[in-house]
């Protein structure tokens, strides 16, 4: 299993759903602005979408989709059956949301210019922590148990951080409880993030 990421994108939280399910994926980091893989060369060659992540499993076949890629980690994780009927509905519901209005809204402001543009991406991804805020009602985004959904909201959380985004109180005490991990801790000693 191979898996494509560039060190702190939305890639960071494949990079922990996948330890999290017990995998050891053989780790290719990706230069996003170049296309290039460090130790192989093209990376269009494998995404021509050439943006991150790619998990290619052993077939060989590469998944791209941050959300695709979560999904199928949690329904191979080992010891975990994976989420089924309504509750499936519900984490897929989760990740497209979080990817959608989360992610998507959170990375453009990183890379547009104009204060406006960027002010109103970021004032519409803190009203959206704030949303989850008052929805997680339990130790987790979708109950006791860590999902990969909560894997990227650790992965937009983090990005807040970076630009001192007010974060609501809840999530100051998830982001700890998420960081205490020992696969995030290793997913961030791996990509360079600690």
């Amino acid at each position: 299993m191979k898996y494509y990421y560039s060190p702190g994108t939305s890639a960071l939280a494949g990079h922990i759903a996948l330890l999290e399910a017990g995998f050891e994926p053989e780790l290719f980091q990706v230069d996003i602005m170049t296309r290039t893989i460090d130790r192989t060369g093209d990376y269009l060659a494998v995404n021509p979408k050439g943006y991150v992540p790619v998990l290619e499993i052993e077939s060989g076949v590469p998944l791209t989709e941050t959300v695709a890629i979560l999904d199928w980690i949690d329904q191979h994780t080992a010891g975990h059956e994976g989420a089924s009927g309504m509750e499936r509905h519900r984490l897929l519901e989760t990740l497209a949301f979080l990817s959608t209005e989360v992610q998507k809204p959170f990375a453009f402001s990183f890379f547009l210019s104009g204060d406006e543009a960027v002010a109103m991406l970021r004032s519409m991804v803190e009203e959206r922590f704030v949303l989850i805020a008052g929805q997680m009602t339990e130790r987790y985004l979708l109950g006791p148990r860590f999902s990969v959904a909560d894997a990227l909201l650790y992965v937009t959380l983090r990005w807040a951080r970076m630009i001192e985004m007010p974060i609501p109180e809840r999530m100051l005490a998830y982001i700890a409880d998420v960081e205490a991990r020992r696969t995030v801790q290793r997913a961030l000693w791996e990509e360079g993030l600690n």
